[in-house]
């Protein structure tokens, strides 16, 4: 498949900023299952590229000057292919033990422990029990946009009962590494089909062993991830893979306003 992106982030600032720094994660890797045709990055000001421990393609953006907005732009396409259930192997990166580390936005309570330990149990798993959890999680979490905030932890969002895409991979990568499971969260966008307006959006990698590879699975809609999503980044949790992190100094109150927009053809 081919995605045509574009996504557009504004942020917008009460009182002049006198300097910031933003960590961009909005450039996709190549890939086995993803080729980038063509991708281009507007921000304004000048801009750094360096691959961080992830192994993620970041753009570091300084701007020195008074300003009181940041936008920063990406559109291009990419060429996905299915994976039909098949594991993957990445190159570089850290090794899938760093992604049983606990995070504060990923740690697990008992009641969390005790959900995983239904499906997934003594560090084994494989696809069946992954889409199982996946399953689990998703009837355990009601989708609701705008339910959480960014900062919301995985047991925060699973006690709540309602969530988005990106508390359903926290939850799901907190049971994995409870289990004894790496997994790690990912940050991408999801072709949905026939829709004028999307978001980004968040699954999960899982890690089944060294004669296998990684696992990518869409909690959110119920599926493996496929040729129907474009990776951007991976991280230990949303705060190590979202797309725009970053510092400031002034500019007192800041709103952002966000527009995605991700279309498809088929490829020939």
């Amino acid at each position: 498949m081919q995605m045509h992106i574009a996504h557009e982030t504004l942020y917008r600032y009460a009182d002049p900023v006198k300097r910031s720094v933003q960590n961009i994660r909005l450039t996709p890797r190549r890939d086995p299952h993803q080729r980038v045709v063509q991708w281009h990055l507007q921000a304004p000001g000048r801009t750094s590229m360096q691959i961080d421990a992830h192994g993620n393609i970041v753009h570091l953006l300084t701007l020195d000057d008074p300003h009181r907005e940041v936008r920063i732009a990406v559109r291009g396409v990419v060429e996905t292919e299915d994976r039909d259930r098949e594991p993957f192997f990445d190159e570089g990166g850290l090794s899938p033990l760093a992604y049983l580390a606990e995070t504060p936005l990923t740690r697990a309570d008992e009641s969390l422990r005790q959900f995983a330990e239904k499906y997934v149990r003594g560090r084994q798993s494989n696809i069946d029990a992954l889409l199982q959890l996946s399953a689990a999680v998703s009837e355990a979490i009601t989708y609701r946009k705008g339910a959480t905030e960014v900062h919301e932890t995985a047991v925060q969002a699973f006690s709540r009962g309602e969530g988005v895409c990106q508390d359903h991979a926290h939850v799901f990568v907190a049971c994995s590494r409870a289990a004894g499971i790496p997994a790690r969260y990912v940050s991408g966008y999801f072709y949905p089909g026939d829709v004028a307006q999307v978001e980004s959006h968040a699954w999960v990698d899982v890690w089944l062993g060294e004669k296998q590879g990684w696992m990518s699975v869409d909690v959110t809609h119920g599926m493996l991830a496929g040729g129907r999503h474009c990776r951007l980044a991976v991280g230990r949790d949303y705060m190590e893979a979202c797309p725009i992190r970053g510092v400031r100094r002034g500019g007192g109150m800041e709103s952002m306003q966000v527009t995605v927009s991700v279309q498809a053809q088929a490829q020939q």
